[in-house]
């Protein structure tokens, strides 16, 4: 005998914000993708370009661990998209210096990531896309900026 799963009685928000990001993410890899980026390195080159960072400073931005983000970094260096640099401010420090090549693949990166969000946001009215927007980032920037400490890591979805 099967037990019956109890009626839902309310959205279920974990759901449609996971199935939605993974897409979100598939179609945002795959464009990326066209011009020999990755998602990672797409945040990278754009928010080093905002002004000088270290590479500490850019993981935590782009919420990546030491290995990926080096790893990220080496592949940057090696299509000559970015380089490891001292900085100005803290000879200690290294910072990541985007080439003019990077700059160029940067500029056109922000063009992708727009469209792709342009695209995926397309069935929504103009008023529906504001509210959609500005209550995700209520979310964002207040219950939901800082995840639980649990025993054991929550696991994300591989990319």
């Amino acid at each position: 005998m099967t037990a019956m799963a109890p009626a839902r009685t309310q959205p279920d928000l974990s759901f449609l914000l996971d199935r939605t990001s993974h897409t979100l993410r598939t179609r945002m890899a795959a464009a990326l993708g066209e011009i020999g980026l990755t998602a990672r390195m797409h945040c990278v080159l754009v928010h080093a370009l905002e002004e000088e960072r270290t590479q500490i400073q850019l993981a935590e931005i782009g919420d990546m661990d030491k290995t990926t983000m080096v790893v990220t970094v080496d592949a940057l260096e090696k299509a000559g998209l970015a380089e490891r640099r001292p900085s100005a401010k803290d000879r200690r420090a290294r910072i990541i210096a985007v080439t003019e090549r990077g700059a160029a693949l940067a500029a056109t990166s922000r063009r992708i990531v727009d469209e792709v969000h342009a695209e995926a946001l397309a069935s929504l009215t103009p008023a529906d896309r504001e509210t959609l927007l500005r209550v995700l980032a209520v979310l964002a920037e207040g219950p939901l900026e800082t995840p639980a400490e649990t025993p054991r890591p929550t696991r994300r979805a591989r990319q």
